[in-house]
């Protein structure tokens, strides 16, 4: 993608991510997920993923898997009441951006037709 990626775009991604897994989910599954929308970094994400902990967004917890500890993250009230701002947020800027990109690029394309 060539459009950058600002931290609260990312925030939103990786709550949207969480939020699909009821019980919660681990930080490399997380990771591919997020890389599926957007190129980033693992080193770039699990950043990401103290900040919205500490910031009360996700809960963490140890489960053993094979023999090794896996650290799970679960969304929390307070990372769904963010999440909800970042899509209100998110709707009200593609609809403008939208506005601006595609319906006078549809208005220019319609003219080109007559």
């Amino acid at each position: 993608m060539i459009f950058n990626t600002g931290s609260a775009l990312l925030d939103a991604i990786v709550l949207a991510v969480v939020e699909h897994s009821a019980e919660g989910t681990y930080g490399y599954k997380i990771t591919q997920d997020v890389r599926s929308v957007i190129d980033v970094s693992e080193s770039t994400l699990y950043p990401v993923l103290r900040r919205l902990q500490k910031d009360d967004c996700l809960s963490v917890y140890d489960q053993e898997c094979g023999g090794r500890n896996r650290r799970y993250y679960k969304i929390t009230e307070r990372g769904r009441v963010q999440l909800n701002l970042y899509r209100q947020e998110w709707h009200n800027y593609t609809h403008k951006i939208n506005q601006l990109l595609l319906e006078q690029a549809d208005a220019t394309i319609d003219q080109g037709k007559k």
